[in-house]
């Protein structure tokens, strides 16, 4: 997505993107890209009434599975931040479940080029545990509704 002004669909006026009647526009959907299995990772949030990028970090060092956990913890974080409380779609089964169980259970191995993104990852995990702040946190069903809004475009 972009910030350019979209028109919106006929068939929704709580949205400028084509989103699936069962979605709701009062939401965030969050995803990650990763060049390389490790590689080049980033992750953004969209708010999908808008169609607006709310966050973006990245590139780092790391995977996908990751990009897809730090996103969630990102839109949880910046949602009690700023008081906004809308529910959270991922099309990442994996993240949703590390999110659940408030630990990143990834295997990305310790080295210099990875120190950064695991202190992040202990970061997250610390604010998982110490917040109360919860959201509805969706899988997004990309069979049946295409990809998530905040997809990169990369495949």
């Amino acid at each position: 997505m972009n910030n350019e002004a979209v028109s919106p669909p006929d068939y929704r006026h709580d949205t400028v993107l084509p989103l699936p009647m069962e979605v709701t526009a009062d939401a965030w959907a969050v995803d990650a890209a990763c060049s390389g299995n490790p590689g080049r990772m980033e992750y953004q949030g969209i708010d999908l009434a808008t169609g607006y990028r709310v966050f973006h970090f990245g590139p780092v060092h790391g995977t996908n599975n990751i990009g897809e956990f730090l996103a969630i913890v990102h839109a949880l974080a910046l949602m009690e931040k700023t008081g906004v409380r809308k529910t959270i779609y991922s099309d990442s089964r994996n993240a949703i479940i590390w999110i659940q169980k408030g630990r990143c259970k990834t295997t990305l191995e310790h080295t210099p080029q990875t120190e950064q993104l695991h202190q992040i990852i202990a970061r997250a995990e610390t604010w998982l545990r110490t917040h109360a702040f919860r959201v509805p946190i969706i899988k997004w069903e990309t069979s049946q509704w295409g990809e998530i809004p905040a997809d990169f475009g990369r495949k």
